[in-house]
């Protein structure tokens, strides 16, 4: 009995002291959410204020992006009237933009409670630690100014970095990028960095390209005759320019075929069909009139020699 008693009296002091426990743990949070009452309500106008600046930002925002889409029609109206080369006025509609937005959210910031000498002082020392961060991009930027100064290509151009693998057609020049479309319509976006810092081939700058083109014979086959007939193609091929100049020569004389050149003048834009049309009316003309278009080949000889005894 005495033990029972002993378990007893432990168990009545545990409920006890969970029940002083929770009773603490209840004061505490019912002084917290006393305290935060008791703060809303002192600091109710000041909350009501902040909201009002929150939401006449957010519509000052709103209206200003409205102004600046505005602005950005009027001034690429402008452009369009005067012929502003396409990658200029990109630039510029970025370069606008980019600027204007900053602008507008340093209007709302010193509008609303935030003192000029402090988004001065943010804005310094943010900018020292941003340029050091963002040195690639800056030289972006850079190589977006020497593209527009110095036009190594505009808009509409078809261009080649050998160095990086790129080329396309060139459809935007921005602030720190150049875009691209390959000729299976996919989008490439270049830094403007890599086409200052790197040689490139505009290969549309100029409105006609020469066609250069060569094809081999085999030694047995009639050369003056091929010859004529490659004189003949490009002679009545319609998209050669007949006021240039047209040759058809012996190139080189090569292992296993007699190598003809032929060169001739097209318009750019249709450099590509001339060449495959060319290159498989040649093949079709040739096999017709037997003349062959060797490949390389390799031939054996092979010398036996009889035993002694079979001579004999």
């Amino acid at each position: 009995m005495a033990g029972t008693a002993g378990v007893t009296d432990a168990t009545d002091e545990s409920v006890s002291d969970m029940i002083d426990t929770a009773a603490e743990a209840t004061s505490e949070a019912a002084q917290e959410v006393n305290q935060l009452v008791k703060f809303v309500q002192d600091n109710i106008p000041n909350i009501i204020g902040f909201g009002i600046k929150v939401l006449l930002a957010l519509l000052f925002f709103f209206l200003g992006g409205k102004l600046i889409k505005w602005v950005r029609k009027v001034v690429h109206r402008s452009f369009e009237r005067t012929n502003m080369d396409a990658g200029v006025a990109q630039f510029v509609d970025s370069l606008l933009k980019f600027g204007l937005y900053a602008l507008l959210i340093f209007i709302i910031a010193t509008n609303f409670g935030i003192e000029t000498s402090s988004i001065a002082a943010l804005i310094a020392s943010a900018g020292v630690a941003v340029g050091l961060a963002l040195q690639g991009s800056l030289s972006n930027f850079a190589g977006g100014i020497l593209i527009l100064l110095l036009k190594p290509f505009a808009v509409g151009d078809y261009i080649v970095v050998t160095q990086e693998g790129i080329e396309g057609t060139v459809k935007e020049i921005q602030i720190f990028y150049t875009k691209m479309a390959t000729v299976d319509n996919q989008t490439v976006v270049v830094p403007n960095s890599i086409l200052t810092s790197n040689s490139l081939t505009n290969v549309t700058a100029r409105p006609e390209r020469q066609l250069d083109l060569k094809v081999g014979i085999g030694y047995e086959s009639d050369l003056k005759k091929a010859k004529k007939l490659i004189e003949d193609m490009l002679y009545t091929d319609p998209s050669v320019i007949q006021d240039e100049e047209i040759k058809v020569f012996v190139d080189s004389l090569g292992d296993s075929a007699v190598v003809i050149g032929l060169r001739a003048w097209v318009k750019t834009e249709e450099y590509w069909a001339t060449r495959w049309r060319l290159l498989e009316q040649i093949k079709v003309t040739f096999d017709a009139e037997g003349i062959e278009i060797p490949y390389n080949q390799l031939t054996v000889n092979v010398k036996t020699e009889q035993p002694e005894l079979l001579r004999k």
